[in-house]
């Protein structure tokens, strides 16, 4: 049977960039269009050229893609010709093959917030979308607030969208841009759409997810026969997102009846690089990937309960929807109070730890994990953690060094400019191979901000290790997060540092004490450890 064939157009670079909180340089552009390009979009929306000085340098320095490098913009102001209207013209000379243009749909709008008549707006409309298609560039018109106009007005609604149909536009795209419209209210006025004489080939789809719903709407309206879907990568986008590539691509291309019917330009080597490009675009906002994520989270093929474990081992497919490989994600099996033999058996196997059924440490380490858990440690998240308890049990554990003493000052002092400012201060004593080492460092960073006493120690400890120290150049702890759990005079401290490496492992530790430093001291300790493992033993 021969498949559709299904459009991608990713909106990452521009709606992505109205994320609370992200602001993209154009490097980080640059680097980001080629990772989707390398996934296989078909098109990539660079910005708004003109808006923004990014954005114009952006599409100065595009780089060369198979994708279609798309400009944004919207449709010509009224009263002038598109010819004349220099916000319109920024976009065209930013010289990419297709452009997109935003118009209003919805007649609430036109007139409230445009403040101009429906003919009015209809006509820029189509003017705008012939100009496009006279400068021989793919026209493509998001229509927006388009859900929200159809349910008030239809016929305005329809007459809009028709009008940039009829003056050339490749695509319209249907944007529910407020995000409220459910799936089923897509699918019902999508049908409608292409009844009323705009082909589902020439549609696209656009959905927010402010109410949880943008991926299963977008796949509504594929469902109606829309063929082109806009969203981003890890759902980036305004107020609470837009619809995620992240998520919408692996359902086409492994779930049904989609794998089965469409086709997409990602194929499946390029989706095996999906969850390391999600979280590429993660380390490049600086920002924690979300682990619950769909397919390319940490947790979304973690099998903390017992039974699970059990049966995961004798066939993954008892519990996972798809083989992680796939998406270029990894099986994972947490320990916690909760686990039995078969959660340790499994998990210790995966860190290529073999051990017997009838091994005694076995009981051993559960109890201790049981205990610390007690005491207020995790390691449901703190695997690297788990790895050096249970290889303490095992007797495989290495002695890299030991921490003889160390000590933290916090110091709070104006500086030159008469300015208050916090420096901490790390002294560690530690013993390699026979000799005693101390190191010292100051919790300030090239920019002269302090990074706190963890940063200090962090400093001071990977110093001067011996014969180690070269194994820790690149090292750097990405997240550091605190819980106060138990209460009042019985309360302690839990800390998970997050550490990553140049070779682009990312590992979790846990401490946990009365004291901050302490916990955190213990975490770091934990960190180091680990890599040391991979590297050195």
């Amino acid at each position: 049977m021969t498949r559709e064939r299904l459009y991608l157009f990713d909106t990452t670079l521009r709606d992505g960039q109205q994320t609370q909180g992200v602001q993209f340089s154009t490097d980080e552009k640059l680097t980001i269009a080629r990772a989707l390009d390398s996934l296989g979009i078909d098109h990539i929306e660079g910005g708004w050229p003109g808006a923004n000085p990014t954005d114009s340098a952006f599409f100065d320095a595009a780089p060369q893609t198979r994708a279609t490098m798309t400009a944004f913009g919207m449709t010509k102001r009224n009263g002038m010709s598109a010819e004349n209207d220099d916000v319109l013209a920024a976009v065209l000379n930013a010289n990419t093959p297709a452009v997109c243009l935003v118009g209003k749909t919805h007649d609430f709008h036109v007139e409230t917030a445009l403040g101009i008549t429906l003919a009015e707006n209809t006509d820029n409309i189509a003017k705008s979308v012939a100009h496009l298609v006279a400068q021989g560039r793919e026209a493509i018109f998001d229509a927006e607030h388009f859900f929200d106009g159809y349910k008030a007005n239809p016929d305005y609604a329809l007459r809009a969208i028709r009008a940039a149909y009829d003056a050339g536009a490749r695509w319209i795209a249907l944007c529910d841009t407020n995000g409220g419209t459910l799936p089923a209210d897509v699918g019902r006025i999508t049908a409608a759409v292409i009844a009323a004489g705009i082909p589902g080939d020439h549609l696209g789809i656009h959905t927010h997810n402010d109410t949880e719903n943008a991926v299963a709407c977008a796949l509504a309206a594929v469902d109606a026969g829309a063929r082109q879907i806009q969203g981003t990568l890890n759902g980036l986008g305004e107020r609470c997102g837009n619809a995620n590539l992240t998520t919408l691509i692996p359902i086409l291309l492994l779930k049904e009846p989609y794998a089965s019917r469409f086709e997409t330009g990602v194929p499946p080597e390029a989706l095996e690089n999906l969850t390391r490009i999600s979280r590429m675009l993660d380390e490049i906002l600086n920002r924690v990937p979300q682990k619950q994520a769909a397919f390319v989270g940490a947790s979304a093929f973690a099998h903390k309960a017992g039974l699970h474990a059990s049966a995961i081992a004798k066939d993954p497919t008892t519990y996972e929807h798809i083989d992680p490989a796939r998406v270029g994600n990894t099986r994972i099996i947490p320990m916690s109070n909760q686990a039995g033999q078969s959660n340790l058996r499994e998990r210790l196997t995966g860190m290529g730890l073999a051990v017997d059924r009838a091994d005694p440490a076995l009981g051993r380490i559960l109890d201790r994990i049981k205990t610390r858990e007690a005491e207020g440690y995790s390691y449901d998240t703190a695997q690297a953690s788990f790895e050096l308890l249970a290889r303490e049990e095992l007797g495989q554990l290495p002695e890299f060094f030991d921490v003889k003493r160390y000590r933290v000052t916090v110091e709070r002092r104006k500086n030159k400019y008469d300015k208050m400012i916090s420096l901490s201060e790390a002294v560690v004593v530690v013993k390699v191979d026979g000799e005693k080492l101390l190191s010292v460092s100051e919790s300030m960073d090239e920019t002269g901000s302090d990074r706190g006493p963890v940063n200090a120690l962090s400093k001071a400890l990977s110093k001067d290790l011996g014969r180690y120290s070269a194994h820790l150049e690149d090292l750097r702890l990405v997240d550091f997060k605190v819980r106060i759990t138990q209460g009042g005079t019985e309360a302690v401290t839990r800390v998970i540092i997050d550490s990553e490496d140049g070779q682009g492992r990312r590992w979790s530790t846990v401490g946990v004490s009365a004291n901050i430093v302490d916990a955190s001291f213990e975490a770091l300790l934990d960190a180091i450890k680990w890599k040391l493992i991979r590297d050195v033993a």
